[in-house]
């Protein structure tokens, strides 16, 4: 009897996702096959339900297409959810900010859309003028919350959990671009924003 209801409640859950009804504003977390650099983000910080997430979004709707709107490749750009949702063979989770907050999607779009061509940021550093995914969703929900940071930032590590040692793939990746690692500098994360107590992550994808 249980394995039947564990069943059913399997097939509802299933029939929800796919029925979901995205709507603008919404986040989109993705735990992305990419390699060591996408487990070293993920084994720093835990997602939602203690998800890995290396990857995120906001949906927007134009016409009648449902798009992305990202911090990926080499800009700021559009991808169709369907494109978007090729980056992972994983289920991709939509967090949904909370009804009071709501108000501040419209602003918060606008200015992502504005950002496009943006260049992506590659040392994943805040603040100098170019954009990796979750810092996009940062810096356009504090604009439209007035400049007040919406979301939080916290202390960035690129080293293996309870060791002093940073992760291999992070010392290749930034001696490949020669740039310095930046340890302890402020940034935010997938997994960390889908932990936010101003969203209700709703369903998976």
């Amino acid at each position: 009897m249980k394995k039947a209801i564990f069943f059913l409640l399997l097939a509802a859950n299933s029939l929800f996702a796919q029925n979901i009804k995205l709507k603008d504003g919404d986040l989109i977390f993705q735990d992305m096959d990419c390699g060591p650099l996408c487990d070293a983000i993920e084994a720093v910080t835990e997602g939602y339900n203690g998800n890995d997430f290396s990857h995120m979004g906001m949906v927007y709707h134009r016409n009648d297409t449902i798009y992305i709107i990202e911090a990926a490749g080499s800009a700021v750009r559009l991808t169709p959810l369907e494109k978007f949702s090729k980056n992972t063979s994983k289920p991709m989770y939509v967090g949904r900010l909370k009804r009071k907050y709501r108000k501040l999607i419209t602003k918060a779009i606008d200015f992502s859309l504005n950002q496009i061509g943006i260049p992506y940021d590659d040392e994943y550093i805040y603040d100098n003028g170019a954009y990796y995914c979750s810092e996009l969703i940062y810096d356009a929900f504090k604009f439209a919350n007035n400049g007040t940071p919406f979301f939080e930032l916290q202390p960035m590590t690129y080293k293996e959990p309870g060791t002093n040692d940073y992760f291999p793939a992070w010392v290749e990746y930034y001696k490949s671009i020669n740039a310095d690692i930046p340890e302890g500098l402020p940034g935010c994360n997938p997994g960390g924003i889908s932990t936010s107590n101003k969203i209700k992550v709703i369903s998976a994808l």
